[in-house]
């Protein structure tokens, strides 16, 4: 039987590790989820709910939040994000920038954590405003291209750019499951094994013609 490889310290780990690292989750609202042209609305929200299914299996801290629902500009967090997230509180903002709103600073400064897995609608703006403010506070920030999405593919792409040009290293949802697995003799395999059998199921689920008029 083959024996895993040896565990590097969790918590110094350069890689993504439940114990290193902070899921960030900003503003998966219906206004935002509808107005995404960058990307395909359902195979982003697919994404996004593979982080979150990662996060909670491996015990990763999540902050969420929302926009402008107690103003009653917005709707609250879409009902896939809030079935696999029931019991993490939402952190409601008025400003766009999530990381000048002092009850998210302060949740994402309980978390202990230094490594922050960014996922935020839109790119340009939830993702790119926060992930510019945090590395420059010197915090290392993920940001999950294919879990966030622009009003339009350039300016996706430009606010990618914009990040990556500030030091943020782009990951993918189905990437940050298998890091913070590393190693399938390591215990609790079956975690990324059921995460990759819903995965995969809801991604064929999504080739079929008709998921498109669903």
């Amino acid at each position: 039987m083959a024996q895993g490889t040896p565990l590097r310290d969790p918590e110094k780990d350069r890689l993504l590790t439940p114990e290193n690292a902070a899921l960030l989750v900003i503003d998966y609202q219906p206004e935002q989820i509808s107005t995404v042209a960058s990307t395909d609305q359902d195979r982003l929200m697919m994404n996004v709910v593979t982080v979150a299914r990662a996060a909670v299996s491996f015990g990763v801290p999540v902050v969420l939040t929302t926009v402008a629902v107690r103003m009653g500009s917005n709707s609250p967090t879409d009902d896939r994000l809030t079935e696999v997230l029931p019991d993490v509180p939402v952190i409601d903002r008025t400003s766009m920038n999530s990381w000048e709103d002092p009850e998210f600073r302060a949740a994402v400064d309980a978390t202990g954590r230094r490594k922050l897995i960014m996922c935020g609608l839109w790119t340009e703006v939830c993702v790119a405003f926060p992930t510019v403010d945090a590395i420059a506070e010197g915090f290392e920030v993920y940001p999950v291209a294919d879990a966030i999405g622009g009003v339009s593919r350039d300016s996706h792409d430009a606010a990618m750019q914009r990040v990556v040009q500030a030091g943020a290293h782009p990951v993918s949802a189905l990437a940050v499951a298998c890091e913070l697995q590393r190693d399938w003799d390591r215990g609790h395999g079956d975690k990324l094994r059921t995460i990759m059998k819903w995965y995969f199921r809801r991604l064929a689920e999504l080739a079929k013609p008709e998921s498109a008029a669903s």
